[in-house]
């Protein structure tokens, strides 16, 4: 395979997903969904042939050329575009991808940042993907978006999945829109600045936190915490999307 112009292997992140079995898991969460499906980064095609079983409308996008047009010959039925993930409009109601590890980060903001998809199935380094899932403990990230959306982490997938094999394992992660938001979606701004607040905020303790990053009285970081059903001595680590829902709430009360 020649050399992309935007570089090799190692310049466009790209571990490619071999495991017959993960591939077979994927396709089957997405079988679960309805609609057109956005793949991003397909690369030699594994997950593409799978996905094209469903005999769904199929769009894929890859930054290097020549596997675009690789699987274009390969896969007439499936619309190939030589594109870039961080500006491809995200407008399919099921997003999947073996997202490039050193670009998880910009891919999953943009993710979470755009509107017009319900489902996003992402293979993602393992620690990112356990993260996103809240499994021991949310980040700053997932709190902030949680009202919106749901995370659920679905599979590890070891490192001799992938081809080249990478330094680390990798997880699926499923993403989902939620039918009903938590928070309106005019707070999304105000309330992410709130959670940022929370998470970077002095003290040791939550009450401490949102007295200082709020504030507000302790009497009063007492009471909300209280009526969100979250302990004063908790971090917000520890909160679900609805004690989140149920802090914003009592703050702007």
């Amino acid at each position: 395979m020649p050399r992309s112009v935007f570089g090799g292997r190692h310049e466009l992140g790209q571990n490619f997903l071999v495991h017959a079995p993960t591939i077979t898991r994927i396709t089957r969460l997405v079988a679960r969904t309805e609609g057109a499906i956005l793949e991003i980064g397909a690369g030699d095609g594994a997950l593409t042939r799978s996905l094209a079983a469903l005999d769904r409308r199929i769009t894929a996008i890859d930054i290097d050329e020549h596997r675009v047009r690789r699987l274009r010959s390969d896969l007439p039925r499936v619309e190939v575009q030589h594109a870039d993930a961080l500006r491809y409009p995200l407008r399919h109601p099921v997003l999947v991808g073996n997202v490039p590890f050193h670009l998880t980060t910009p891919i999953l903001r943009r993710i979470l940042a755009t509107n017009g998809w319900d489902h996003a199935f992402l293979l993602t380094q393992w620690e990112v993907a356990r993260k996103r899932a809240g499994v021991g403990g949310r980040t700053m990230m997932t709190a902030q978006t949680a009202p919106w959306f749901s995370f659920t982490l679905h599979d590890r997938v070891p490192s001799w999945a992938f081809a080249p094999r990478p330094s680390v394992d990798g997880g699926v992660l499923h993403i989902r829109r939620r039918d009903r938001s938590l928070i309106p979606m005019k707070d999304r701004s105000p309330y992410s600045r709130f959670v940022r607040s929370a998470f970077t905020g002095r003290g040791g303790s939550f009450d401490r936190i949102l007295q200082n990053a709020m504030g507000v009285d302790r009497a009063c970081a007492r009471r909300v915490l209280a009526d969100a059903g979250v302990a004063a001595r908790g971090l917000p680590r520890d909160l679900t999307a609805e004690q989140w829902a149920a802090l914003w709430r009592g703050l702007k009360r």
